[in-house]
């Protein structure tokens, strides 16, 4: 699956450009104390970039306290966010319950708040939503009745990127309400039936209700939507595998259906890359659990002797280095 969220530093180097060709086009239209706010800027952000988040959050204190109209020179409201990433990052899960800690985590609330409010461009906006979300998430604050409001907004901003229904579906997973966590993952296939990151979320959430056929169904859907990939149809072979070896419910007709699927799945992925050395260990796997399955001993044999050829072929690539994963020939 791709990444969709920006680090915080990927978001950080963005503002500041933005920042940067603002403060060029209009400088002249400046009063002394947003030219003294784009100093106070640049200091707090040299703390940031070096991880001195104390020291970045009294700097960006300045750049609030010099630019008092914040609409005169709203990019450099990124303070805020900034201020409230460098909060949450002095929190500590391990020192939990403790009131200086989890004051970091109120604090970096309000400002991810001020930020989604102030905040010029919608992306970056979307950003500190993102954020705000987390800072809620069962790590940190434990809040999901205050997180679901800020994902709503999220989808507000941006309809069509599923991401946050895929957030407000695990918060309504996470509260037991399984039919509503449904429908969120069905709008976020409505706002990109081509996304097979769509159909991954899908997969991952039938898998944790133990609906392995409807887990299988989105899986498959996802790898027909990147048919290049040799990782989507390798996840099929795993799955189907992981399934014949802890189902112990299964009988040996449905046990050896899936098998053959997931031997299925791994040629695939192995026809776009005879190296990829995680499906070769699979196959080589499924195919002694399908001579566990058969009554013809000379096809078990074969089936034994192939599997010996996919194992030793794995062991050797990862002697030469390869990466169990590697996803080119």
């Amino acid at each position: 699956m791709k990444t969709r969220f920006r680090t915080a530093t990927a978001t950080f180097a963005a503002l500041v450009i933005g920042l940067s060709v603002v403060g060029t086009a209009g400088c002249g239209k400046y009063s002394f104390g947003n030219l003294k706010a784009n100093k106070a800027f640049k200091e707090a952000n040299d703390h940031y970039r070096g991880g001195r988040w104390a020291e970045a959050i009294k700097g960006y204190e300045s750049v609030i306290g010099a630019n008092p109209d914040y609409e005169a020179n709203p990019n450099l409201n990124a303070a805020y966010f900034f201020m409230g990433h460098s909060y949450d990052s002095l929190y500590r899960p391990g020192r939990q319950g403790e009131p200086d800690n989890d004051a970091n985590l109120h604090k970096a609330v309000e400002n991810y708040r001020i930020a989604a409010e102030r905040l010029p461009d919608p992306d970056f906006r979307r950003r500190a939503l993102e954020y705000l979300v987390a800072a809620y998430g069962s790590d940190k604050l434990n809040d999901p009745a205050a997180a679901e409001p800020v994902v709503q907004k999220m989808i507000e901003l941006d309809p069509k990127e599923p991401t946050a229904y895929f957030q407000l579906s695990k918060i309504y997973e996470d509260a037991g309400r399984y039919e509503e966590a449904e429908q969120a993952l069905e709008k976020a296939r409505e706002a990109n039936a081509n996304d097979p990151a769509v159909y991954n979320a899908i997969a991952g959430y039938y898998n944790r209700q133990g609906e392995f056929e409807k887990t299988m169904e989105a899986f498959n859907r996802a790898a027909e939507l990147e048919p290049n990939n040799p990782q989507g149809y390798h996840m099929i072979g795993s799955y189907y595998q992981d399934a014949v070896a802890k189902d112990f419910r299964l009988p040996p007709a449905k046990k050896k259906e899936y098998v053959l699927k997931g031997i299925e799945a791994e040629d695939k992925a192995l026809s776009l890359n005879p190296n990829y050395v995680e499906a070769l260990v699979y196959k080589n796997i499924l195919l002694r659990q399908q001579a566990n399955l058969e009554t013809d001993r000379d096809l078990q044999q074969r089936l034994i002797k192939e599997a010996d050829g996919l194992r030793n072929k794995a062991m050797e690539l990862q002697k030469g280095g390869a990466s169990p994963a590697a996803a080119t020939k």
